[in-house]
């Protein structure tokens, strides 16, 4: 049987009294004539009665005598079936379902089985799908005088439910794509907190110690070196170090973007701001950054037309989106970072003065890896252990190529240390062990000649490491000539291989 609801049954309630009343006024004569008795027998004031209850149930309503006999049908019956009051009241259920006006009527099932009858039926007129419910009403002998039916219109209940279904695929494939950009955004969150600035060499430890004094105080902070050395991990550790920890970090290439759109990209537009904009406008990242901190990198691309607005930015704590009018008030922690010589670019005009002098507040500069030898291996066996975590790998390195980590100038700085190490995981078997004849291609060094004495392993790794330096420092001055084009070719400062000759007692 059908779930019968609350509401249904206060209907039957309702329509129970409405056919009792009705019932009342049918009286003893032949079923053919009771239509006519009802109208007949009752006074203007009851009948308006009937009709006003029936008329004003929002479900339809459907009488029938012991006979099936049609005596009632309300307007909303009218208006789920799509038939006329006139085309139903007075005739048989039976002659009706035999003419093909209905489909699954239950007044015939209910003076049957002579008890309640739930089911689902459609009107053949407008295809209108309800649920029909049926009860008898018993006379003082136990016989049927009544059958009052129900018919509540499901048609608009299936597109509701269909509707439903679709919102919850939509509302599961929003939830799946949230659970992954959450998952996206914490690992993230996770990679940035592990980007620790590593390094025990004494450049190092001054940069650590610039950081934690500056990391509580909203100044405008300035880094600077060559690319690759870690400017960004700069960044992330005053970000991590300071009270805006756990706001939001948002990092812009101010090189990766072209200029005409950089400025939407930085300060966000209202809507209709300039043809093809969204019709809602967009969110710049200087107001996605509010309460965190925005990192602005290549600070020194960044177009001179543009370079003012950031200033009035930066002086006002506010912005204007493009096309807009309203200022919107911001609280977010600026650090720029740059390879180039931001002062030596102001003097050639493709840097403003004062935009300058705002954003180096408090410089930060990174010297290049060559210039910190002590951190390189450092940073090779953390990049090591996080690749072969990454890769779930074992692979292992030999001493004499430590030795030629030590040694190799490394021009394109940490970077190309991790690209190096990254792609020695990846290429190498599950626990290999890594020598220096797999390192000398990566490094686009040469094979060490036949007649040089191998890397022992009674040696210590400082012996080894002087060893390689040596043979690399040696063969530069052969090949170039002289400290100045030796210096050049390995990417380090003449005076840094004049220093490192004197110390290995070679000849220059």
């Amino acid at each position: 049987m059908l779930e019968h609801s609350p509401e249904m049954e206060f209907l039957d309630d309702a329509v129970s009294v409405l056919a009792e009343n009705l019932a009342s006024h049918v009286g003893r004569e032949a079923a053919g004539n009771r239509s006519s008795a009802i109208r007949d027998e009752c006074s203007p004031g009851q009948k308006l009665d009937f009709q006003e209850i029936g008329d004003h149930l929002y479900d339809g309503v459907y009488i029938a005598d012991g006979s099936g006999l049609t005596l009632y049908v309300n307007k909303s019956y009218e208006r789920i079936t799509g038939l006329k009051a006139s085309e139903v009241v007075g005739r048989y259920v039976q002659d009706l379902l035999a003419a093909g006006v209905y489909s699954n009527a239950v007044t015939p099932e209910v003076l049957r089985l002579k008890k309640r009858v739930d089911s689902v039926g459609r009107s053949s007129r407008n295809g209108s799908r309800m649920l029909i419910t049926g009860n008898p009403i018993f006379d003082q002998d136990g016989k049927i005088k009544l059958v009052a039916v129900i018919e509540r219109e499901i048609t608009d209940l299936d597109t509701m439910l269909i509707e439903l279904e679709a919102t919850k695929d939509k509302i599961r494939s929003v939830e799946v794509v949230e659970m992954r950009n959450r998952r996206e955004i914490e690992h993230l969150r996770k990679e940035r907190r592990s980007a620790k600035l590593i390094g025990e060499s004494r450049q190092i430890l001054e940069i650590l110690a610039l950081v934690r004094r500056v990391a509580d105080f909203d100044v405008t902070v300035l880094v600077q070196g060559e690319t690759g050395v870690g400017k960004e991990i700069v960044a992330t550790e005053i970000h991590e170090s300071s009270l805006r920890k756990d706001k939001p970090f948002i990092r812009v290439n101010c090189a990766a973007i072209p200029s005409n759109l950089l400025e939407t990209e930085l300060f966000g537009y209202e809507k209709g701001a300039y043809t093809g904009a969204a019709s809602a406008g967009k969110i710049g990242l200087f107001e996605l950054a509010d309460k965190g901190t925005l990192l602005l990198d290549e600070i020194g691309d960044m177009p001179l037309e543009l370079q003012g607005k950031l200033l009035r930015v930066l002086q006002q704590k506010e912005l204007t989106r493009v096309g807009g009018t309203r200022a919107i008030p911001l609280d977010v922690r600026v650090i720029t970072a740059t390879n180039c010589d931001l002062q030596a670019l102001t003097q050639s005009g493709k840097f403003r003065a004062d935009l300058f002098f705002r954003l180096n507040v408090f410089p930060i500069s990174i010297p290049p890896l060559r210039s910190r030898p002590d951190d390189i291996l450092l940073l090779a066996e953390h990049f090591f252990n996080y690749y072969n975590m990454k890769y779930s790998k074992k692979v292992r390195i030999a001493a004499d190529a430590l030795a030629l980590f030590a040694s190799y100038p490394w021009p394109g700085n940490v970077r190309e240390l991790q690209n190096v190490v990254e792609r020695l995981i990846l290429i190498s078997d599950q626990s290999s062990v890594l020598d220096g004849d797999s390192l000398l291609p990566m490094l686009r060094l040469e094979q060490p000649s036949p007649d040089a004495a191998p890397a022992s392993a009674e040696k210590g790794l400082k012996e080894i490491v002087n060893e390689f330096e040596r043979r690399i420092v040696e063969q530069a001055l052969r090949q170039h000539g002289s400290t100045r084009k030796a210096a050049a070719a390995l990417g380090i400062d003449q005076s840094t291989i004049v220093k490192k000759a004197k110390r290995l007692q070679i000849r220059t």
